[in-house]
């Protein structure tokens, strides 16, 4: 039997690899992981340091274990740098590859924005374990932080941060935090509960330069102030791996373009999680890829099969002033209405034929999301 290479070993790998053994245990699946291979949860990375977790800690399964429980030939520590579509051919750290389907689930890259100053690049990213491990390196002789980017992990980091001692800023040239997820009125029930942690919040603004100083480092900002903090932690965002995709000649958006059936330009060729634009959308959260992982896995197994997503709130790791959200594309048609306030706050994005198609709830509304999911129109 020919067989199906897998290449990335983050959820999106395993969860195919594990709901494709569901359904067949012969066929061979080859999994290349850029890194040890390690199966662990990467929504942990930012809420773990408050509770004292090392990386090893954050350890699930152990590669070796993983790769025997599913049967699979796993090359870890290894790199591709190109796929041969002709011959269906992987060229890696670890010699050719032959694949018959291949699945591309490489992830993302931290967005990192262009900065001046002689200490730019001591500025830190979390994307994986090893990342973690060296900020929790880092954070061992530090005392303040400082966060660029109000969004999502920005916000998630900054809860954390602050629980476990640390003076924390977050930086953001917008308005106000989770801009990107949901409306003024929602995203700004964060600012006073991270506040009172000691969450020093600047928005309309954004790091210039990043320079050494006698102890850390100064910030210079675009308003033209000056900050000092003894770590810097950007958090801006992630953008999908397509290079690979793109020099082999796939189509490639914001993510490599594929369709409800999860397959590229190329027949042969699949990509799945972060690196993935599926029919338009990138879909860079927990649910969305474990539902792509297991229509993928029947279609790889030769079944008539598509993704059909569901309502996939998405929870905010924020215990300060938990948030769930169900977001809505940035060019939906409608409007967001609130309803209900108190502790917290509960809208609905509503269409332009009066249908919810999106929610948010903070505080204490977050225990209605089960009903408000019912609710969705999807």
């Amino acid at each position: 039997m020919k067989q199906i290479v897998v290449l990335g070993s983050g959820l999106a790998g395993y969860t195919l690899a594990r709901e494709l053994r569901k359904l067949n245990r012969e066929v061979p699946i080859t999994l290349i992981s850029r890194d040890s291979g390690d199966y662990y949860s990467k929504p942990m990375l930012s809420n773990a340091f408050a509770q004292g977790k090392d990386a090893a800690s954050l350890v699930l399964t152990p590669a070796a274990e993983m790769a025997e429980k599913l049967g699979i030939t796993l090359l870890a520590k290894c790199d591709v740098s190109a796929i041969n579509r002709a011959n269906k051919t992987l060229i890696t750290t670890a010699g050719m590859v032959e694949y018959d389907k291949l699945v591309l689930a490489a992830g993302a890259d931290p967005i990192r924005i262009p900065l001046q100053g002689d200490a730019a690049d001591a500025v830190l990213s979390v994307n994986d374990l090893s990342d973690y491990s060296h900020l929790r390196e880092r954070l061992a002789t530090a005392k303040s932080v400082i966060i660029m980017g109000g969004g999502l992990i920005g916000c998630e980091f900054a809860n954390d941060l602050a629980v476990a001692g640390y003076a924390v800023s977050v930086i953001d040239p917008g308005t106000y935090p989770l801009a990107s997820l949901m409306p003024a009125q929602a995203g700004g029930q964060l600012l006073k509960p991270l506040a009172d942690l000691g969450v020093v919040w600047r928005f309309g603004t954004a790091v210039q330069r990043v320079d050494s100083a006698i102890s850390g480092y100064a910030l210079t900002l675009t308003d033209g102030t000056v900050i000092h903090a003894d770590l810097v932690l950007s958090a801006i965002g992630l953008r999908p791996r397509i290079q690979l995709a793109q020099e082999a000649g796939l189509e490639v958006n914001r993510g490599i373009v594929v369709n409800e059936c999860l397959r590229s330009s190329d027949e042969a060729i699949f990509a799945l999680g972060d690196c993935a634009e599926i029919e338009g959308r990138v879909l860079p959260f927990v649910l969305p890829i474990m539902h792509a992982g297991r229509a993928l896995a029947k279609v790889l197994n030769g079944d008539d099969a598509q993704v059909d997503f569901p309502a996939m709130p998405v929870v905010v790791k924020t215990p300060a002033h938990p948030i769930a959200v169900s977001p809505v594309a940035r060019d939906a048609l409608g409007s967001w209405q609130t309803l209900a306030s108190g502790d917290g706050v509960s809208m609905g994005f509503f269409d332009q034929q009066n249908r919810m198609t999106g929610f948010v709830l903070t505080g204490g509304y977050v225990g209605e999301r089960s009903e408000m999911t019912k609710k969705l129109v999807v």
